[in-house]
């Protein structure tokens, strides 16, 4: 079998996926009018890096046998995520916690439906991932937005006024961590004061840890399951490879329960709706989990950090623009309010001028309305362009 490692962990390598039915390259025209003829995607989060050659060969190997029936994985699928979170994040994991669900999103709308009922109140903190409200509201819970505050350039939360606002209605905390779109590695301290206001309140954590792997150098990401291990009762984990791997299509993420009370119930509603994971997104994890998968992302979120680096020093030359310091994640999370534009401006001279497709910050709740999301996670050639561009669209600010 001929093997292209060099491909691979050559994240400067352009890949053109225009045409390709790529979500993030074909959709900017109908939704932001950019054309991905001389556009930029920076919106939906995947990045535009090949996956591990481990990942390619796994999946050649399963095209190549021909035969795409019923399988068995589940012990070497277990087995290489208790081996990924333990190596990597110091976190033993029970095979029997481990649930599969057809990715993240569809693993929060699955403890929406088997730990809440309609007209709950469902808490974000704001602002966070614009799939959870949609999930949320879909679902017909009520969203209510704790609002994170600013200090010192970065996100924090304000439990005081959280408390003030609970009403006895809300069941559930969805927490975000790393957090996307802010980019913060929540400490120790932070994730017990979570834990805390859960006590208080009778709620139910959620802890969405999808960005786990992308942190950068000075940071440190701690499982909500160690930090507070003491909350286990009423503690629910997500992970899922696809950021880390750029798999997103394969809709494979996990569910992982502490709990055996609360495990039971997830199980039996899985069973109810007879959900499953895919083969191929499982054999993909069991090839992504591994020492050569390591071997990519300690390649990998170096390479993230120079984006970040290039990026941050552009944008913050720009007067009235600031980039969120970024301490996971490949989300820069950029506030244009120093600008003194109208939101509409400053999204047409990013659309229209720069011609970037980039996340409009209103999406993501109370507290984004000045923002725009720019997807990093892109060859180096990509950002400097995008650079370019944005200095250009707001030369008059200069």
């Amino acid at each position: 079998m001929t093997t292209r490692p060099t491909d691979t962990m050559d994240f400067d390598r352009i890949i053109d996926r225009r045409g390709s039915l790529c979500a993030k390259w074909d959709m900017m025209e109908p939704l932001y009018g950019v054309s991905p003829e001389d556009g930029l995607a920076m919106w939906v989060a995947d990045t535009d890096f090949a996956v591990p050659e481990a990942v390619s060969a796994k999946m050649r190997e399963m095209a190549d046998h021909g035969i795409y029936g019923y399988v068995n994985s589940e012990a070497e699928y277990k087995g290489a995520i208790r081996w990924w979170m333990e190596t990597r994040h110091g976190w033993r994991v029970d095979a029997d916690a481990i649930f599969t669900t057809t990715g993240l999103v569809n693993g929060v709308g699955m403890c929406l439906d088997t730990f809440t009922q309609p007209g709950d109140g469902i808490v974000l903190f704001t602002p966070v991932y614009h799939a959870f409200a949609k999930v949320i509201g879909l679902a017909g819970r009520e969203v209510v937005e704790c609002r994170m505050v600013q200090q010192d350039g970065a996100y924090h939360m304000d439990f005081d006024a959280y408390d003030a606002q609970m009403t006895g209605r809300e069941k559930m905390v969805i927490l975000c961590s790393p957090h996307n779109p802010g980019g913060r590695v929540w400490t120790r301290e932070e994730l017990q004061q979570v834990a805390a206001f859960c006590q208080r309140h009778d709620l139910l954590l959620i802890s969405d840890e999808i960005h786990h792997d992308l942190v950068f150098a000075g940071h440190r990401h701690i499982p909500m399951a160690l930090a507070v291990p003491e909350i286990a009762d009423r503690l629910v984990m997500l992970t899922a490879p696809s950021k880390t791997f750029n798999f997103a299509g394969l809709h494979t993420g996990q569910v992982i329960i502490p709990d055996e009370s609360l495990r039971e119930k997830f199980r039996r509603r899985m069973l109810a709706i007879y959900l499953s994971g895919n083969t191929a997104g499982e054999f993909a994890t069991i090839a992504a989990y591994s020492p050569a998968g390591a071997e990519y992302v300690d390649a990998l979120v170096p390479y993230l950090a120079a984006n970040k680096a290039l990026f941050d020093e552009a944008v913050n030359a720009i007067p009235g623009l600031k980039s969120m310091e970024l301490q996971a994640t490949y989300l820069a999370w950029v506030d244009f309010s120093g600008t003194g534009m109208e939101r509409e401006e400053f999204t047409r001279r990013v659309e229209q001028g720069a011609r970037i497709a980039a996340n409009h910050g209103t999406t993501f709740g109370s507290g984004g309305e000045s923002f725009l999301r720019f997807n990093l996670g892109t060859q180096r050639s990509r950002v400097e362009e995008a650079c370019a561009r944005l200095t250009a669209a707001f030369s008059d600010l200069q």
